[in-house]
């Protein structure tokens, strides 16, 4: 198990009140037994049970330097260190919280002591549950990025594989959802690419800011025992170590950042699926989607649904409130630790699991569809070079607004007459500006209009070559 496994839906639905006298980690100050609603509201283990493997690994760190600070003996220690192996194994084989465990820290405290008796009550000398969720948080979304990441690259790998195949295939663009100039199919699904490309790069930057290590912040004030918190970063694979207690502990900023990522993610999922959907309508016919990611009418014997792609589009603003509601949180609350904060692993672990199931439907359903690239090619009008014809009037020393002009009143004969530009005879041409010449009916050339734009960036075919070198190049192998 890595610990980025969700929850089962019995664990998550919670168990019932602990007794009295229950393992826990507090309870010396108080005279009573607490109240069945509190600890209804209060229990936490149905959420952040998934971190187990992570408050294993930094228990077992936190020993080691309770140790070489002089606080634990060595052979306590290995006892630890021993007893949080087996812990790890008996979860690992499906041990499941009792009704006194809290949080998933009781739940590892109350199996090591299960396993090495006394020595497991010296473990949390000088730490606090409020460094070790933090730290254990952190470790989780560090590996949640890597884990993220790789499922990104899927979909830009089947991307990439489906504009490799359309290089030499025209079809329109469109802005404002009316169409706009030809473009090479290939150059319209890179479009696709780059914002998921943009979308790694800043998951990237959550994973080097999650990597400040928390650990020996205690509650609030940092550890009373000469701990090496270096040593600590390092054994971890912690980047850095944090610079204030204080902040430590109520520093939520690396989940704030993920999930905008993950919101920004959904948003851009959401547009590709939008585009796909729209190119698998009748309307358009430029797409034909497969049967392994499609569904059908209970109805229509007829239908072909392309529910992998609506799902992402309706996912888009379920991310989007994850975000808001972790932000909303946060910006009222005092310094330190807060128990509010016990939100923010339901908006982080509910958006990663969410997007991890998204992502492949939306990349298994574009893998599959065909391309139907003589309707691409058909949808291809020739007013669509309208701005060829200016350029070419420009190429001949008309200045642009002139030129626009100029074709602008061409387009407007067309629209009355009810022809295609091609269809016009020269003498229309020649009449919106005398420069036209017999050649003008080249510049309506779609394949021509695409040659010319060559630039970097460009859809021009050359152009097109160098950006999925560039895409290709982007995706260590």
């Amino acid at each position: 198990m890595t610990g980025l496994e969700p929850v089962s839906d019995a664990l998550a639905a919670g168990v019932a009140p602990a007794a009295a006298g229950s393992h826990r980690l507090w309870g010396g100050r108080f005279g009573a037994q607490t109240a069945a609603a509190l600890e209804a509201v209060n229990k936490s283990i149905g959420t952040d049970f998934r971190l187990w493997p992570h408050d294993v690994e930094l228990s077992q760190a936190w020993a080691m330097s309770l140790a070489a600070a002089g606080v634990l003996s060595q052979d306590d220690a290995r006892k630890i260190v021993a007893g949080l192996d087996a812990v790890a194994a008996k979860i690992a084989a499906g041990a499941q919280p009792d009704a006194s465990d809290e949080d998933v820290h009781t739940m590892v405290d109350r199996l090591l002591h299960d396993e090495v008796g006394e020595p497991a009550s010296r473990l949390h000398t000088g730490r606090s549950r409020n460094d070790q969720v933090a730290t254990g948080t952190r470790m989780w979304v560090m590996k949640a990025c890597t884990t993220l990441d790789q499922s990104i690259r899927d979909l830009q790998e089947v991307l990439l594989e489906q504009a490799e195949a359309l290089q030499g295939d025209i079809m329109p663009a469109y802005t404002h959802m009316q169409r706009a100039q030809p473009v090479l199919a290939a150059h319209w699904v890179l479009a696709h690419f780059w914002p998921l490309d943009r979308d790694r790069q800043r998951l990237a930057q959550v994973a080097r800011s999650a990597a400040s290590l928390p650990l020996g912040s205690g509650a609030i004030a940092g550890c009373a025992f000469p701990i090496n918190r270096a040593r600590l970063q390092e054994a971890l694979g912690f980047r850095q170590v944090s610079e204030n207690s204080i902040d430590a502990v109520a520093d939520r900023d690396f989940i704030a950042e993920m999930l905008f990522v993950i919101a920004l993610l959904g948003a851009h999922l959401s547009r590709i699926a939008e585009d796909f959907i729209l190119l698998g309508t009748s309307e358009f016919g430029f797409v034909k989607f497969g049967d392994t990611f499609t569904t059908g009418s209970s109805m229509m014997p007829q239908k072909r649904n392309p529910d992998a792609l609506e799902i992402a589009r309706g996912s888009g603003a379920r991310f989007l409130g994850d975000l808001v509601a972790l932000l909303g949180t946060l910006k009222g609350l005092p310094s330190g630790y807060n128990k509010d904060l016990q939100d923010d692993k339901r908006a982080l672990f509910g958006a990663f699991d969410a997007m991890q199931l998204v992502l492949p439907g939306v990349a298994g359903t574009i893998a599959e569809i065909t391309w139907q690239r003589a309707r691409m090619r058909e949808a291809v009008s020739s007013v669509m070079m309208a701005t060829d014809l200016a350029d070419y009037l420009v190429d001949r020393g008309v200045p642009f607004r002139d030129a626009h002009k100029s074709v602008g009143s061409v387009v407007r004969e067309a629209e009355v007459t009810g022809k295609e530009l091609h269809m016009l005879p020269q003498a229309a041409y020649t009449a919106a500006h005398p420069t036209f010449g017999d050649d003008v009916f080249e510049a309506l050339s779609p394949s021509k209009s695409v040659e010319r734009r060559n630039v970097d960036g460009g859809t021009g075919p050359d152009a097109v070559r160098r950006q999925l070198a560039a895409a290709r190049a982007s995706l260590p192998r």
